[in-house]
């Protein structure tokens, strides 16, 4: 067996110094992950903090928040296409097409031929997807509430209008 070679006194190691842990992040709401942030990260988190915790609303119904999305708007624009429906559900074709057989297989909706293009499908909800949205619609109502909390109708207002010129204006860009 071969004995290792002594370390130089170059290579020796260091007396080991008490190691300082990183630091940690700060909490959401605090530092650049709170007022001191940049808009487009808060949109971001905020965005998450809602889809998980709509998500969470949503498991006792059994609808993921893609579907529950999927099915919001089948029932806004009844008879959108597939790609049309991926489109305004900001979701992509492939999900979409993924999302419509599960909830065709379940009964939630149902397709028809485009009375002009017929390989088009247009979907529609069925009666027994309506109950399901309603149920989802009403635990998505309380998570609207809590996020509303504190906020008269004119805050509400401007908050709205400010998003959708948001969408509106960086649409494409």
């Amino acid at each position: 067996m071969r004995k290792r070679p002594a370390l130089s006194p170059s290579r020796k190691q260091a007396p080991t110094e008490r190691a300082v842990a990183p630091p940690r992040p700060p909490a959401p709401g605090e530092g650049k992950r709170g007022q001191d942030g940049h808009l487009a990260y808060l949109l971001r988190q905020a965005q998450a903090a809602a889809r998980l915790s709509l998500e969470r609303a949503l498991a006792s119904t059994g609808l993921t928040h893609p579907q529950f999305v999927v099915l919001t708007m089948l029932k806004a624009y009844p008879g959108l296409s597939g790609a049309d429906c991926a489109r305004v559900a900001l979701l992509t074709p492939q999900t979409v097409n993924v999302i419509i057989g599960n909830l065709e297989r379940d009964g939630a909706i149902e397709r028809t031929p485009h009375p002009v293009h017929g390989r088009v499908l247009q979907w529609t909800l069925t009666r027994h997807g309506l109950g399901l949205l309603a149920k989802a619609r009403r635990r998505a109502t309380a998570l609207e509430r809590r996020l509303a909390l504190g906020l008269g109708r004119r805050d509400l207002a401007v908050i709205r209008r400010w998003l959708a010129g948001v969408a509106a204006d960086l649409h494409g860009a």
